[in-house]
């Protein structure tokens, strides 16, 4: 599997490769402390510098891959969604870090952005793609199944949130051999009518 950053886009969603010119169109949609409820770095208000630094900083390594997500018929920025934990020996990434502005939720951005980011990694080689979310994030948690990916389990006391409070984490993937059908049920969701 060999993932390199590449600009991805579709009718809904674009998705650049992060960069420093992408930090003050992330700021103003990242400063929402609703997004940050459940992550374990906190990127809302005066914590927005750091946690974009630290998204740059791992997007310049081989195991992370960042994106700034757009709104592709208004040009908005949308949130910021990743490829993590790339793993080319074993074939397997995970998308994660994804965060939505509010007037982005619930419609087509998500299911948008996932198409194009799965198409990639299997496209790239990826035998398996990961998802993990806190437990207590049900919205993350409806959204990932609704995807189609397979819920594994819950990985107690899995990481530290910036609250200080343990998370339990839920896992969930998606297979090659699950993608064809995946990509049929997202492709369903994203076409007109």
């Amino acid at each position: 599997m060999q993932l390199e950053p590449v600009i991805l886009g579709n009718a809904h969603v674009r998705l650049e490769p992060l960069g420093e010119s992408h930090r003050e169109a992330l700021r103003g949609p990242a400063d929402d402390p609703d997004i940050w409820a459940f992550m374990t770095e906190r990127g809302d208000g005066a914590h927005f510098d750091a946690w974009f630094d630290k998204m740059l900083t791992a997007s310049a390594g081989p195991a992370q891959i960042s994106h700034a997500v757009f709104d592709a018929a208004t040009g908005v920025c949308a949130g910021h969604s990743a490829f993590l934990e790339i793993s080319e020996r074993h074939a397997r990434v995970e998308i994660g870090w994804t965060w939505y502005a509010a007037h982005a939720r619930g419609g087509l951005v998500n299911p948008a952005c996932k198409h194009l980011l799965l198409a990639r990694a299997f496209a790239c080689g990826a035998e398996r793609v990961e998802f993990k979310t806190h437990h207590l994030n049900q919205r993350s948690q409806r959204a990932i199944a609704r995807l189609g990916a397979v819920r594994e389990g819950v990985l107690r006391s899995h990481y530290a949130t910036w609250t200080g409070q343990r998370r339990d984490t839920v896992m969930f993937s998606i297979l090659r051999a699950e993608w064809p059908g995946v990509k049929a049920a997202l492709g369903a969701r994203l076409s007109p009518g």
